[in-house]
């Protein structure tokens, strides 16, 4: 897809995210070995890896299970922009698998 596709998905999804890093060779992916999609990094300000793992705690597609959800991602955010250690650095991620070209 190309970027040009890929916002024009996103405006027809609704979708609303601040930025999309496109890795068509897989290099970003096979650096930080991502194996599934969604799986969620934050990195800090000098570069490290902070939170690695899935958006939160209900591997679902279910709108209406997201009420009382634990957003593991949104946890990190929180911590890593108060100053405070992650108190859940990793979880496991969950989704489909990422498919790499040769």
């Amino acid at each position: 897809m190309t970027d040009a596709e890929e916002n024009a998905y996103l405006a027809q999804m609704h979708a609303g995210p601040t930025a999309v890093l496109m890795d068509p060779e897989g290099k970003l992916g096979r650096l930080y070995d991502a194996k599934t999609t969604p799986e969620m990094y934050v990195i800090d300000p000098q570069g490290k890896l902070i939170y690695e793992g899935a958006i939160d705690d209900r591997p679902t597609t279910d709108v209406s299970d997201i009420k009382g959800v634990d957003n593991y991602l949104s946890d990190a955010l929180d911590e890593a922009m108060a100053g405070r250690p992650i108190a859940t650095a990793y979880t496991r991620p969950y989704g489909c698998s990422v498919k790499y070209a040769e």
